[in-house]
């Protein structure tokens, strides 16, 4: 369902100080991968979801633990470390981890859906004056799963405009 998947909860790596990733006690807290776009200030941009201009965004890649920097007021696209393959019966509900938004930094993910596959785009907004560093490799957010009855149609079963989906992907219509 998750790969790589890491059976407990990692807090420290050659006594270096993480944002926590890996199993929790009820939930898994995903990694954000190296790559991120970043909006760009452009002059007369308009950002529709239905024609996205992929030219508003800057292509971001930084290694393990470093960071990158979200300008002030500003939004950027990332995406999960991890591979998520969901059962047909299982949901998965995200929410940003608690280090980041006291520090100002929104993280928002839609559901994943009984029968999804792929990588999480993450959408990261600083809703600070000021500008904002986000750790590659680290925990930025938590997935709660839960179990229910399978759907009458499954996000695979109606192709999904985002099954399988790789690296970090902009609104498709």
């Amino acid at each position: 369902m998750i790969e790589p998947f890491t059976p407990e909860q990692v807090r420290e790596v050659d006594g270096r100080k993480l944002i926590s990733y890996g199993l929790s006690s009820f939930g898994y807290d995903v990694r954000i991968a190296g790559e991120f776009y970043i909006f760009a200030s452009l002059d007369a941009a308009v950002v529709d979801p239905k024609n996205f201009p992929s030219s508003a965004m800057v292509k971001k890649e930084v290694g393990p633990h470093e960071a990158v920097i979200i300008p002030p007021n500003s939004y950027a696209l990332g995406r999960s470390l991890e591979y998520f393959r969901l059962p047909d019966d299982v949901v998965g509900i995200c929410l940003g981890k608690s280090t980041y938004a006291r520090a100002g930094i929104i993280v928002n993910v839609t559901p994943l859906e009984p029968g999804w596959e792929g990588h999480i785009t993450i959408e990261i907004s600083n809703a600070t004056p000021l500008p904002a560093k986000v750790y590659a490799h680290e925990g930025i957010m938590q997935i709660i799963f839960f179990r229910g009855p399978r759907p009458g149609v499954t996000y695979a079963d109606r192709s999904g405009k985002y099954q399988r989906q790789r690296g970090v992907t902009f609104p498709r219509v």
